[in-house]
């Protein structure tokens, strides 16, 4: 990372550490409790965070990419339930980035840039993979949702609703305002990790929908192109998990520093001088700060490919290239969370593993988030692209899952 762009970074991150401490400070009683963070989000809506990537103009921050996810590295350490929470909202934003700069693209910005957050509900749960949302006209020629979605992500904290639906004749993203009348958004995700980011059930009954909250028609059957929104929402997740990183290694740290006791060794010792304890500490230390740079080269490349964009000099190759380099990203990052929080239980053997510290969360929440895209299947994507110079084959509506 340059200079210059570390200073912006830490800036950044300075505007929102007070409030990331706050956020921090409850994480084990929010966990131990399962209560839903509605306070932390309203505060970091309030904050400016979920309009960081919107132009100033339009009430948020514009930001780079690097810089948004050094600081949401940064918040997935203090709580890493609420990356996730907003992490619809932030795809959204980089789609309407996407779009024509045009009336409707700048209303939705300045939606976000007011404070309003967008939630998930395009995934379902059935036999098959389909889409079962439906939008008709009514008798009078309204247009009516009808519905239900699962892994309705961050739609319990939102203010807006994004909708994958359908009619006769293709797919189209839908926006509903999320107390709008026949909307029922229900607390039911049972995952053992990321317990607190509202993935349930959101239903639709006969909801009303405006015209103009009609968005973005395409075929789901048809691969994603010339787009970098699957390489965010991987990378999404990549800050996520370089953030539970950083915080086993945090409790780690924490944990040891003020022990006098250590296993086999009587009377009172130090761990914190133990040569193991160095070992155990120094290799947590460098999986996070791998991951985190990890992580940041993919940002770093949306950057450069987003200003080619706007230069007119971007390629379907170039597009093709960054979601390859974000797959092989994930292969690593997750291997690497997945081994220091684990690995943060031997600085202290069985009271590491005490409720009260929910140490065990780390990894939970870890092995959530590395499952919902699955790795293997981008690995087998890699190596095509490498072998056979094809790209991959995902689909327009799988990158909300």
């Amino acid at each position: 990372m340059s200079t210059s762009l570390h200073a912006s970074s830490e800036a950044l991150h300075q505007r929102f550490s007070d409030l990331f401490a706050r956020i921090a400070e409850g994480a084990v009683a929010r966990e131990n409790d399962r209560r839903l963070p509605y306070e932390e989000v309203r505060q970091l809506k309030e904050a400016g965070f979920s309009a960081l990537r919107v132009p100033k103009e339009l009430g948020g921050s514009g930001v780079s990419l690097e810089d948004f996810f050094y600081v949401l590295i940064r918040l997935g350490e203090a709580e890493s339930n609420l990356p996730q929470i907003l992490r619809v909202n932030a795809g959204f934003t980089e789609l309407l980035h996407e779009r024509k700069d045009d009336a409707g693209t700048r209303r939705w910005l300045g939606v976000i840039g007011s404070g309003k957050t967008f939630g998930a509900s395009t995934s379902e749960r059935n036999a098959a993979t389909g889409n079962s949302a439906l939008l008709e006209k009514d008798a009078d020629g309204r247009l009516r949702l009808n519905g239900e979605k699962y892994y309705s992500t961050g739609t319990l904290y939102a203010d807006w609703v994004l909708v994958r639906a359908h009619d006769s004749e293709s797919d189209f993203n839908v926006l509903v305002q999320a107390d709008a009348k026949g909307v029922e958004r229900i607390d039911d995700w049972d995952g053992f990790g990321q317990r607190l980011t509202g993935s349930g059930t959101t239903r639709f009954h006969n909801v009303p929908v405006p015209q103009d909250q009609v968005l973005d028609r395409y075929q789901v059957s048809q691969p994603r192109r010339n787009s970098i929104i699957t390489s965010f929402y991987q990378t999404f997740h990549l800050a996520t998990l370089s953030g539970i990183a950083r915080a086993a290694l945090r409790d780690a740290v924490a944990f040891t520093q003020p022990r006098t006791r250590t296993f086999g060794v009587p009377g009172n010792s130090s761990p914190r001088e133990n040569p193991l304890v160095h070992r155990v500490v120094g290799r947590l230390a460098s999986l996070a700060w791998s991951a985190e740079q990890l992580t940041l080269s993919i940002a770093r490349e949306q950057d450069a490919l987003n200003a080619a964009r706007r230069a007119g000099t971007v390629t379907t190759e170039d597009y093709n290239a960054l979601d390859i380099h974000t797959f092989q990203a994930q292969q690593v990052v997750i291997g690497q969370v997945l081994e220091a929080t684990t690995l943060l239980f031997e600085v202290g053997g069985a009271s590491a593993t005490s409720e009260t510290r929910r140490l065990d969360r780390h990894w939970r929440n870890a092995r959530t988030l590395a499952s919902h895209n699955p790795a293997i299947q981008r690995e087998a994507a890699v190596g095509n692209y490498h072998l056979n110079g094809e790209p991959h084959n995902e689909r327009f509506g799988s990158g909300y899952a």
